[in-house]
C-alpha cells in the first residue's frame, strides 16, 4: 500500500463527504470537516488495508488488490462497517446528556450523516481506483475480472495531484 496513493484517497474523499455533510449540517462546516476527515482515513484505510495482498513473484512481492473490498457492494458493506465504532461512540456521547428534545434531534442527525458517510466512502475509494492499471473487480461470467476505466501508475503525481486538487475544490465549495 502506497502512502501517496492513500493521502490522495484521504484527501478527494474528505473533500466528497465534506461536500454531502454540508447540505445537512453548512452552519457547522469544521464539523463536517474534521468528522469527514475521520472517517475518510478509517474508511479508506480499512479498504486498503484488507484487500491489498502481496503475491511473490521472480521480480519480488507484488501487491494486487482483491475482490475481498475492490468491489462496488462491498466496498459499501466495508465503508458501513468502518463507521460503526464512530456511530457507538457518538450514541453514547448522546445519550450522556439528559433526554432533551434538541438532542435528540441532533442525534438523530448525526447518526444518519454517519451512516451516510459510511455508505459514500467504499464508492469513493472504488471511484480513483478505476483510473488506475489495476482498477477495480466486477463479476463477470461468474468470475471476478479486473475493470479499469483507463490504466494510470497508481503512483502517477499528475493523476494522484489532480485529485487532491478535486477533493480539496469540494471542500472550498462546502465551506461557500
Amino acid at each position: 500500500m502506497n502512502l501517496v496513493r492513500l493521502r490522495t484517497h484521504y484527501v478527494f474523499s474528505t473533500g466528497l463527504l465534506t461536500l454531502l455533510d454540508s447540505v445537512l449540517f453548512h452552519e457547522y462546516f469544521y464539523y463536517t470537516l474534521l468528522f469527514s476527515g475521520i472517517v475518510s482515513v478509517i474508511g479508506n484505510s480499512l479498504i486498503d488495508r484488507i484487500g491489498h495482498k502481496e503475491i511473490a513473484t521472480r521480480y519480488g512481492y507484488i501487491p494486487v488488490r482483491t475482490p475481498l473490498t475492490h468491489t462496488i457492494p462491498r466496498s459499501i458493506a466495508w465503508g458501513i462497517i468502518s463507521v460503526i465504532p464512530i456511530l457507538i461512540l457518538l450514541l453514547i456521547y448522546y445519550y450522556g446528556f439528559n433526554y432533551h428534545e434538541y438532542y435528540f434531534s441532533l442525534n438523530n442527525k448525526v447518526a444518519l450523516l454517519t451512516l451516510l458517510n459510511g455508505v459514500i466512502i467504499g464508492p469513493s475509494h472504488m471511484l480513483l481506483d478505476v483510473f488506475t492499471e489495476r482498477g477495480i473487480y466486477v463479476k463477470k461470467h461468474g468470475k471476478w475480472r479486473r475493470f479499469a476505466l483507463t490504466h494510470f501508475r497508481y503512483d502517477n503525481p499528475a493523476i494522484n495531484g489532480l485529485a487532491m486538487i478535486a477533493g480539496a475544490v469540494m471542500i472550498y465549495l462546502a465551506y461557500l
